[in-house]
């Protein structure tokens, strides 16, 4: 199968989970980035650690690593796979009132771990927002990308600036 072909449908058409049993172990990694844009009594209160339902990032950073673990019980055709590391970190950028969330994923094995990533992403910044929501409900969550990856057959990727 060509590098520019879909490789999760079958000769009919069908939807399979790929077949990596012939793919060799390597390291992999992989990073992504996502933000959350919210109001200015919200970044205070994130900052300040005086948000009523308890430790926003904390509790975001425990999120996001849980779901980067269960992503395969998200994503239906996902491989579940052993995960050696799973972090998320957070950005506060007080000049336009955002919060980033990176989360890195690393394993030994035969596939990679971008989904693992942007899944942990995506739930970290949805904590924010429901720890958040009692402030205000004007936040947006958005930008959520693959920042780097590396290991495996397409080798290493990093993405371009301002794309």
């Amino acid at each position: 199968m060509g590098n520019n072909q879909l490789n999760h449908f079958d000769e009919q058409g069908n939807a399979v989970m790929v077949d990596v049993t012939e793919k060799a172990e390597t390291e992999r990694c992989a990073v992504a980035r996502g933000s959350i844009y919210v109001t200015r009594e919200i970044f205070d209160a994130i900052a300040g650690g005086t948000v009523r339902k308890g430790d926003v990032l904390g509790t975001a950073r425990l999120a996001g690593i849980l779901a980067a673990k269960q992503t395969p019980h998200l994503i239906p055709l996902c491989h579940p796979l052993l995960l050696s590391k799973a972090s998320v970190d957070f950005e506060l950028h007080e000049d336009t009132l955002c919060v980033d969330a990176v989360c890195t994923v690393k394993l030994r094995g035969q596939t990679g771990v971008e989904m693992e990533a942007m899944t942990g992403v995506s739930v970290a910044l949805l904590t924010i927002y429901d720890m958040c929501k009692a402030l205000s409900k004007t936040m947006e969550i958005g930008n959520i990308h693959l920042e780097r990856k590396s290991g495996g057959k397409s080798g290493d990727y990093v993405r371009e600036e301002g794309v």
